[in-house]
């Protein structure tokens, strides 16, 4: 776990601090937070949203936002190394690890 974790911080250095910033928090009315953030509860559209983009509105700790998030064009085991660190920073904890494997099952929906 612990080199998913440093693995996932330095891809979210690379494609999520800009947006999400350094501390997770977001931008408040633009861009939702993952500081806290009980969206990450749904393990399946976070990565979904990771892997594929996130296009419409959402809400996000009781906020609703409606922008978009292009996909990153990461591989799975990126982006699962990407969930495990958001799921384990800035407050949020999770039992969870996620592996390639898991990610690669996570399939587009129109």
């Amino acid at each position: 776990m612990e080199d998913s974790y440093k693995r996932g911080q330095m891809l979210y250095d690379d494609f999520c601090v800009r947006c999400h910033l350094p501390d997770g928090t977001g931008e408040a009315g633009l861009i939702p937070p993952l500081a806290g953030a009980d969206f990450l509860q749904d393990i399946q559209a976070t990565v979904h949203s990771i892997k594929y983009g996130l296009h419409g509105p959402i809400t996000v700790n009781d906020v609703k936002y409606n922008s978009s998030m292009a996909p990153m064009g990461l591989e799975n085991d990126e982006i699962a190394d990407i969930t495990n660190y958001i799921l384990n920073s800035w407050g949020n904890t999770t039992d969870v690890i996620l592996t390639e494997a898991y990610v690669q099952g996570i399939k587009e929906t129109k």
